[in-house]
């Protein structure tokens, strides 16, 4: 049985009509068109899908649609051109890609909480996202340049 949900997605208001059980990665990449957000494990233990939701890092790979109506979603799509994304850049912090994006939404979800994490929080924050390339160091220097820069 489909529904049709009003979102809130990157400060845009959409409808969506689909299953309510829909995985909101799904929605985001097949309904939407945001392809940023990526498909790692489908189970919620590698980060790759990860969005914020008012204000926190969720998985969307297991996060039914129902359950995110009336929410802030934002996706890294809606984070073009901000500090994390630069820092990440400057550092060449990424190698494949994959799961970059993931990354990155946990990082400024981190830098919302507190704009100036020391290394040990920044570890911590970025634990739940696997990275098979090697690149956590670069990325553990590009989120706390980034909240350097955002001061």
């Amino acid at each position: 049985m489909t529904d049709t949900f009003q979102l809130t997605v990157n400060g845009t208001q959409v409808e969506v009509t689909c299953d309510r059980d829909t995985p909101l990665l799904y929605v985001l990449r097949n309904h939407l068109g945001l392809k940023g957000t990526r498909f790692g494990c489908g189970v919620g233990l590698c980060g790759a899908c990860n969005v914020i939701i008012d204000g926190r890092t969720v998985y969307s790979c297991d996060t039914p649609l129902w359950s995110v109506a009336g929410q802030a979603i934002r996706t890294v799509e809606g984070l073009a051109g901000s500090p994390v994304q630069r820092m990440f850049l400057e550092e060449q912090a990424a190698q494949c890609g994959y799961c970059v994006s993931g990354i990155v939404m946990s990082a400024t979800a981190l830098l919302e909480r507190n704009p100036k994490p020391d290394e040990r929080e920044v570890r911590s924050a970025l634990d739940n996202n696997l990275c098979r390339c090697g690149a956590h160091n670069r990325m553990v220097r590009a989120v706390m340049r980034a909240g350097e820069a955002s001061s």
